[in-house]
Parts: C-alpha cells; structure tokens; sequence
C-alpha cells in the first residue's frame, strides 16, 4: 500500500490552497543503526491519526518527516570501525524509512529533510551567519542588523547604545570608534553580535573528545558510553540567547502546551529580580548578584564558584595547596550533578578578605562547588542568619580559619518568603539604616544606598546562561566561519555550502584539536572562494574554524524548511511561510523542554526579529506523549553448595531451592527468547549466553523453565525491546497502531505487553469479518435498521470527540463496542459499513484502504469526508414495554416514545403475543401507564 499512496502522492500537501491550513509535526528522530523499536512510534501515530482525520474533514494537511541526522551516535561508529558517518547515517535512514512505511505514516515524503545533507546545513550555516551579523537593541526590545550598530558608533559612540551585551565594556565616542583600525572596530563588535567567541566554562568528556550539553549528561558521567565529564575552560562559539530571557519568559503564556512543560521552561530562564553588589578585594571587585539586598547587614562570609576567574589572584600562598586540590575534584562533578546535590556540603577559605561596601567590615572569601560560575556572577555573599544553605556551610565550617561567627540581624522576626507576602511592613532589625523598614522599603533603601555610593544598582537577572555552540566533533555543521588575524570571518552567502572534508580518522588530533584539524584540505581561499589546501601559504588562504555546530542547529528551523523543502533559492519563500505560519500540532518528548524547544523558540524570535518569518513561536500546541515501557525478563541465578563445592545454577520463577544457597542474583534475559506464557527457550538462552553452556536450569513441576517479568524503561541495554517489524509481521501494522492507542491516554507512560496485542488482533479479524459472509466480501445496499444507525452514529460522535480531544484510546475501545454491536445486529448494509470504513482510517489504514477498494472505491480513502454525527438516530423513537397479566411479566415489547394511553392500549391489543395470552380470558381491567408499563387484569 505504501508503494501506491508514494507513487499517487497521496498525501502531497500543497502551499496554496482555498482549504484552512493544519501542519501537524512529529519531533524528526535521529536515525540510529538499531531502528524503531515499538515506543518509537507512539508519538507518529498520534499525529498520524489527527492528520488523516483533518484531511478527512477538509483540511490541507502538512505532515512531513526528515532525520536528525547529524550527531555523536555516528561519529563514535566511525571511530570504531572506521566506516565514514555519511554511510551509517545513509543505512539507518533507509531503515527508519522502511519502517515508518509499513507502519503506514501518511507522510509528505516529498519534503524530507536530512540536517546531514549539505543542502539542508547550507541553511543552517546562513542562519548562524544571520546571527553573527546582529545584536539585540534593548531599547527596541528586538535583534538589529550589526550594520545599524557600526552606524551609530561612527555618528555617536556608545553614548546611546542600550544593547544585550557581557557588562564593564568600555564607552568610547564617535571620533575615537572612527580613529579605530578595522581589526580594533572587529573586536569591539564580537561583544556585541549574538553569537561571539568566548572564554568559557565547558562540559568537557575527554574519552569522547568533545563538549557536551548538560542534557547529554547523567549522573557525572556522558550520556553515550559513560565516560567522565569534567569542567574545563575553552574557547567556545556562544548564542547569545540570554538577550531573550524575558520575552522567552512571557511569550509562554499564550502557548498551548502542558503548565508542566511551561513550568520546566520558566524555572530554567529563572527570573529574579534584585540588586548587583560589589566588594572590593585589594585591586579586584566581585561582584555579586542578590534578591535580597535589604539582608546586606546580615554578610559574614563570600563563596565563589571554584571556576571563578579571580579564584587563582585572590588565593593565599598557604591556601594555595587546598584550593587547587579542591578545584580539580569540582572539575569531575558537572553542573547539574552539583545543582542537583543539596545535601553535600564542601569548601576551603582561600585565604582572602573582601570589604564590605557599606560596614567596611573584612570578608572572608571562601570557594564552593555549590556556587556554579555559569550562574549569575558565581558569587554568592553568603548570609547564613537568612539562607538555609549558607547556614548549613557556616555551621559546617564554624570555628575553622575564615569562618566567623553567624551575625543574626533577623533575630525573632521571620524573614521568609511567605511571611513578606502575607506582611508587607515586616520590620528589618539590627541593620543600621534598615532598621525598623518594612521589606520593600529596605530593599529600596539598600538598593539607593549602593547606587549612591557607586557599590551596586538594581537589576533584574536570569537564571538562562547563553548556550556553547561549538562541539568538538567531525560528524556536524561545520561552521562558514575562516580566522584573518585571529579574528572570525564569514564565507560569503553566494559560497555555501561549506561541506565537511575527508579525514583520516574521527578522534581529535594529538595536539587535543577537534577532528577537523586532521583535515588536510580545509582553508579558505578568499580570492578564488573555495576550501584549498592547508600548505597553501598565499597571502588569501586563511584557517577554517575546527569545531562544528552541535546537534540543535539543524533542529532549531527545520519546522520551516518542511514548508519548502526543495527550494534551492532561500530557506523557504515568504509565501510558503506565511501560508503555513507555524506548527499547529507538535508531539515530541517532555526531555527536549530546555534544549530543542527551548533552542527552537529563541532561532524564531531572531528570525522573527530580522524580518525572516511573521510569527513568534515555533509550535501552537504541544503535547508531550508518554513513554511506552518495556517488561523485562529475569532469570534468577543462585550459587549453591554441592558437596563443599560452589556451583551456579539457573531455577525457574516459582521453585524454591531447598538446598544450601550462598548468594543470588536477578540477570536480563532477552524478552525474544521467551514466549507468551513467560517460559524461556532454553537452547536459544545457551546459544544467546554461551559462557552459561554447562550450567543446569531447574525447571519447576510441570517441566518448563519461567522468568519472572519487571517493567522497566525500553532500552537495548535491558533486552526489552520489541521490535514494531515482527509485530507488524505476525499482526499487522493495523494491529501494532490501534494497540499502541490502546494501551492508554497518550501523555501517560505505560508498559508494552506482547500477550496483551492478541485481543486487538482479534478486534481486525471482527472488523474485516463485518464486510464478509461465508461466500466472501458482502455489503447490501438495503436500508440500515435504527439499531444499526444508532450504533454507527454514537460511534461517529465519540471517535470526532476522541480525536480531538486527543483520547485515542477511548476511540478504539469505541471501535470494538461497535463492530460487537454490529455483528449481533446482522448489519451488512453500506448505509453503515461504508462510513464505518472511514472512521477506522485514521486508526487502521491499511484494512480501511482494502475494504474502501472492495466497497467499490477506485480512489484513496484519504480524502473521503469523514462521517457526520446526526442526533436524530440516538433520540428514542420507541421504549421496551414490560407487558404483565396479573402483575406478572410475561414479555416485552417495543412501543412507540410518543403513542397516547388509548393508542398503547390498542397497539398491544393488536400484537400476537398479548392475543394469545388472552385467548379465552377475559379482560377485566387495563392499566396503562405511560413509558412504564402495560398490565392486564384478566379472569
């Protein structure tokens, strides 16, 4: 079927149309060489469901699929076979493909996109360069062209320059910007553009030779392979994403999607609103981010993030020593491993003492891993009579060097959060000129305090730091960037693609550059335009940057690219993006809420901004599906004392061992090497695990050996995946789509059970039963009975209410109450079977093509109209009539909602039934009780 509808362009969608627009999108899968496995394509059949519907009821229908197919996966392939990325990724792609087509996605396979292929990636490297040729206009509250911002410093210097920029950069005026050279005038700029090289602290995995976010981390370690991640300091490419915090922050609020992923997304960008403070420290000045300046009074102690930059400068000489050695432990715990532990509690006294802006007190300047320096200023003034975790350090240093005593200033009054809520005119104590304010009155007072005397102002900060952009890794968006005297140009527009070039092997080079230092050909020549080789020593032949762009590129504008896919012009036209607008429908997982979505909506914005798209957001409505989990299988292996000798043995779920045991243990089995009933094939587990050839299986009393099940997340590592080809081979792929619906509401996680899929099964033999009779394919054109429309009506009213709403669940439940209903009616009428076909489709596309084509249909069941509910044929025409002699039911019959007491009286007078109850009785009384009961008094 999928060859046909491919060849009939069945679901081609089309830019211009008189039909209202949808665009339903799936979060595009990185095509690894293990496939799908049955959790895979949850979300796609959801969508899939939903488009078939909208095409059903009018609409034209966007529903694209592409590959996210850059990334780390196949590059550490490629570094251990040797076999280039392009090939694997090429492999995998034809499988996902071959897969999603038996499943039956009704995709628009015509816009497919690969982030691999250079004719996809050109666009990615001319947005980046987009990027670097902008800066964001607070004043405007938008991103500007960089050419507007070289104007006004010729015309007025910084004077009236309000841009989202690192703070403390020099002021200069117009006459000194113009006497400037061209290299000067470059690097004043790259503090400004949106995205700039910087300085920064990475997560740096040494076994994989590259940067990761903190989303490719878990535990400490990377996600791929488990290696160990440390903190270093690197040059990185940044996306000054920081600019958008706040209209990140508000555009929330019109979005349809879950308050839980809104949530996540809020408390990432973390707005707090306070004041910045700065000690001086002999010629140095930390500066320090607070929300409560009104506790200043209340500081006894400052702790720093040991990657703080002036860690090294302010650290004592008898310090020395613990400091270094507590730098380099930090260096082994990521970020999130740090932000994440609450409990642990560690620091050491670098030896220094800051002063106290408004006391002039010494503070003592500590450095701990719970101060990240990504994170505001990565200072904290610690004020332990108020901060719950500045206390807990205090304590846990009291009486050490560099710890004093704890300065209650709060001393009897609750300075907490809720108490300030509930009590505007809390009173702040032993604080000087705070005393005896009310809390907002204090923080405005300190705030004015600090301005006055040039120590601090008020300012509102974000949590959201700007994202590293560079990745140290072969397999991805190579940057359009060259180096002319070490400051960064970009390749002409007219130039890209710049493709990735051979290289010997994929790990980084021995001096630690990034696997594109290995390239031989891979400098740009400006005169002739093109990559030449790096002996080329002419004057116009300059270095390419080494790193590569990381895996959310490519996914960060590739919603738009679908609207156009093969325009070799420009990204996409103007025409075809204001016609589609934006995604109506994206499902996708709640994981990617600060990485892809969060990346996605920031590309839109400056995109937005610039004048590339009309809208603001990426994704109307977003629905984060739930995972499906896989049931493992256990084997139980104990090691047992036979003759004072140690054996291992393997005993079935069910047996207990009565023998001498000395240790146990639970071992996964592969969930292909056991059956429904949960009885493991021996030989195929011996084979599987030949280093358990000799070990004996005790099987329980009826002979066979079982395992014992555990639902877990599905995962190769756990052996309990389930492969969506086999299901689809031994059930069909009709099967595999309404069970995946089956098994419950679609944002919830629930575990996948083979034995389970047999009663769906049974549902399609019911359904395709329906249409056939003993001779075959069978449809009447006789009228339907009310019975059978009533059926197929209510049916018709929950499936449109179930899609969309989103319940798909509910619907095949509806489906099968249905097809039950139908088959008990006899009903073999066309007036029914033929829309029932069509509420299927969207469910199981594959048996309501089949049946569409025997109804007579020589045209796709696509686009037929989806069936309309009517009311009239579940309002009541007629009520069941207990009909009693004496008081005694006999029967029922069914009489009209409407008829009079008379015309009751008489219709059962007139039936066969009640005649021959009366015959040669006599009717003494009638009682007739309207839709209650009929009753005769005979004698």
């Amino acid at each position: 079927m999928a060859r046909i509808l491919a060849q009939n362009k069945t679901f081609k969608a089309v830019n211009h149309s008189e039909k209202p627009k949808f665009y339903a999108l799936d979060m595009f899968p990185y095509p690894s060489g293990a496939g799908l496995h049955v959790g895979h394509p949850l979300g796609y059949i959801a969508s899939d469901i939903v488009s078939r519907y909208k095409r059903h009821t009018g609409f034209n229908v966007l529903h694209p699929m592409g590959y996210d197919s850059f990334g780390l996966p196949a590059e550490q392939y490629a570094i251990q076979t040797g076999q280039h990325p392009a090939i694997t990724t090429r492999d995998n792609i034809a499988r996902y493909r071959e897969q999603m087509d038996r499943i039956g996605f009704s995709f628009d396979w015509d816009r497919e996109v690969k982030t691999s292929n250079p004719d996809y990636y050109k666009w990615t490297q001319e947005i980046f360069i987009l990027l670097f040729d902008s800066w964001y206009d607070k004043d405007a509250d938008k991103a500007r062209p960089i050419s507007e911002l070289e104007s006004r410093f010729r015309e007025s210097g910084t004077t009236t320059i309000n841009a989202a920029t690192d703070e403390d950069l020099p002021e200069f005026t117009a006459d000194e910007w113009n006497s400037y050279t061209k290299e000067e005038q470059e690097k004043i700029l790259l503090d400004y553009r949106l995205t700039y090289l910087a300085d920064t602290e990475v997560n740096w995995c040494p076994a994989l030779g590259t940067v990761l976010a903190n989303d490719e981390i878990v535990n400490g370690v990377s996600e791929r392979g488990g290696h160990p991640v440390v903190r270093k300091k690197m040059r990185q490419w940044m996306m000054r994403i920081s600019a958008y915090a706040e209209r990140l922050l508000n555009d929330l609020d019109g979005l349809d999607w879950s308050d839980s992923i809104k949530e996540i997304q809020r408390n990432w960008i973390g707005k707090s609103v306070g004041a910045m403070v700065s000690f001086k420290l002999d010629d140095h000045k930390i500066d320090v981010f607070t929300t409560r300046p009104d506790t200043i009074y209340g500081v006894t102690f400052m702790t720093l993030a040991p990657e703080h930059e002036l860690v090294d400068s302010i650290t004592t000489d008898a310090q020395r020593d613990a400091v270094e050695a507590y730098k380099k432990a930090t260096a082994a715990r990521s970020e999130r491993e740090r932000m994440a532990d609450v409990k642990t509690i560690s620091g050491v006294f670098t030896g220094a003492y800051a002063t106290h802006p408004l006391s002039g007190e010494k503070i003592p300047v500590w450095i701990g891993d719970y101060v990240l320096a990504g994170y505001g200023t990565g200072a904290v003034m610690a004020v332990p009579c108020g901060d719950e975790r500045d206390h807990a350090f205090a304590n846990y240093f009291a009486g050490q060097e560099g710890m004093p005593a704890i300065k209650n200033i709060f001393e009897g009054v609750d300075i907490s959060e809720e108490a300030y809520t509930a009590k505007d005119n809390t009173p702040i104590c032993n604080s000087d000129f705070l005393n005896g304010m009310s809390y907002k009155e204090a923080m405005a007072a300190a705030i004015e305090k600090l301005e006055e005397i040039g120590a601090g102002k008020g300012k509102t900060n974000y949590r959201l730091r700007d994202a590293v952009f560079s990745r140290q890794r072969y397999w991805g968006e190579p940057f359009p960037v060259y180096y002319k005297n070490g400051l960064p140009q970009m390749i002409d527009h007219e130039h890209l693609p710049l493709e990735l070039p051979e290289v010997d092997e994929y790990l980084p080079t021995e001096d630690g550059a990034p696997p594109l230092g290995r390239a031989t050909t891979w400098s740009w020549c400006t005169m002739e335009n093109k990559v030449v080789s790096n002996d080329d020593d002419r004057d116009c032949v300059y270095p390419l940057e080494l790193n590569t762009m990381p895996g959310w590129a490519g996914s960060s504008w590739y919603m738009f690219r679908y609207m156009d896919a093969s325009n070799e012009n420009e990204m996409f036209s103007k025409e075809a993006q204001e016609y589609w607008e934006n995604v109506d429908l994206y499902i996708g997982g709640s994981e990617h809420a600060t990485g892809h979505l969060l990346y996605s909506r920031f590309w839109v914005k400056v995109l937005h901004d610039l004048g590339k798209v009309t809208v603001n957001e990426p994704f109307k409505k977003l629905i984060n599906q739930g995972m499906i989990l896989g049931e493992s299988a256990f084997i139980k292996e104990l090691e047992i004392e036979v003759e004072s000798e140690i054996e291992k043995v393997f005993i079935s779920q069910g047996v207990n061992y009565d023998g001498k045991v000395k240790s146990g243990r639970k071992l996964h089995v592969d969930v292909s090497l056991v059956n429904l009933s949960n009885e493991l094939e021996i030989d195929a587990y011996k084979k599987w695990r030949p280093d358990y050839l000799k070990t004996d299986f005790i099987l329980n009393d009826e002979g066979k050996f079982k395992v014992s099940r555990e639902v877990e997340k599905m995962s190769k590592r756990w052996y309990n995946v389930v492969n969506p080809d086999d299901i689809c081979e031994q059930y069909g792929a009709d099967t595999l789509r309404l069970y995946e619906m089956f098994l419950g509401p679609l944002e919830q996680a629930k575990p996948w059970n083979t034995a389970g899929i047999t009663g769906v099964y049974g549902f399609i033999k019911k359904l395709w039963k329906l249409y056939h009779n003993e001779n075959g394919f069978h449809v009447s054109d006789e009228k339907a009975s009310s019975e059978s429309m009533k059926t197929l009506h209510k049916t018709i009213k929950k499936v449109r209410e179930d899609i969309e709403n989103f319940s798909f669940n509910t619907s095949v439940s509806s489906f099968m109450i249905a097809v039950n209903e139908l088959t008990a009616q006899k009903c073999d009428s066309r007036e029914v079977l033929e829309p029932l076909a069509i509420l299927v489709s969207p469910y199981a596309p594959h048996i309501a093509e089949e049946l569409w084509s025997l109804l007579g249909h020589e045209e796709s069941i696509a686009y037929a109209d989806f069936p309309v509910f009517e009311e009239k044929y579940l309002v009541e025409s007629s009520k069941k009539y207990p009909i009693s002699f004496n008081g005694k039911m006999k029967f029922t019959l069914e009489l009209p909602v409407d008829a009079s007491k008379d015309e009751l009286e008489k219709l059962v007078l007139e039936n066969d039934k009640v005649k021959q109850q009366l015959e040669g009785k006599t009717i003494r009384k009638t009682i007739v009780v309207p839709g209650k009961i009929v009753n005769f008094v005979v004698g």
